[in-house]
């Protein structure tokens, strides 16, 4: 039953001819039994069972191929998957690093105007007490000038003398002592 191209039959092929041969067999008159061609079976089955090997080993080696496709696959799925966990992670603690980094900088910002805004009052408190004091000489200063112009309208025009000059810088001490030279700087006077 073989011919040149029997390496082309598989075994499961073989075993349908030798199913087919049985069912198809005549029975045998006033018998249960069949009549068969023992020697084209027997061939069939040898070939069939010479052929299961290397089917079987075709189909083992066919499995082996797939599982180890199919952990190949899930390694590389696995990758993939470490891999986005690896992005989200970064993604997620960028997010919260440019969060923080924002919540920082509001912080100083706010911290910043603070600080400018007291440094403000500060130096506007400062400018405030120069100017009081300077006003304070200035009327000082204002009370001497017109004290001394209404001396010199008092006094009958005399030849100008040095000592003269010396002596009106001098300011009339307010306790009727001694006349005192005129300070600005002092806190008190008059």
């Amino acid at each position: 039953m073989t011919s040149g191209g029997g390496d082309q039959v598989d075994a499961e092929t073989l075993f349908r001819r030798v199913l087919e041969i049985v069912s198809n067999a005549k029975s045998m008159p006033l018998s249960s039994s069949v009549m068969i061609t023992k020697d084209e079976v027997v061939e069939l089955l040898d070939e069939g069972i010479a052929r299961l090997p290397t089917e079987l080993r075709e189909a083992r080696w066919m499995l082996k191929e797939r599982e180890e496709f199919l952990a190949k696959v899930t390694r590389e799925g696995d990758e993939i998957l470490d891999d986005a966990r690896l992005r989200a992670e970064r993604m997620v603690e960028r997010q919260e690093i440019v969060r923080e980094a924002r919540h920082t900088s509001k912080r100083l910002v706010e911290e910043a105007r603070e600080e400018a805004s007291r440094l403000r009052h500060e130096a506007e408190d400062y400018c405030d007490q120069k100017l009081a004091a300077f006003e304070v000489v200035l009327e000082r200063t204002t009370k001497t000038v017109q004290a001394g112009r209404e001396k010199l309208r008092a006094t009958p025009s005399r030849p100008v003398d040095d000592d003269a000059i010396a002596m009106e810088m001098f300011v009339d001490d307010p306790s009727g002592g001694h006349g005192v030279f005129f300070d600005q700087d002092s806190q008190t006077g008059g």
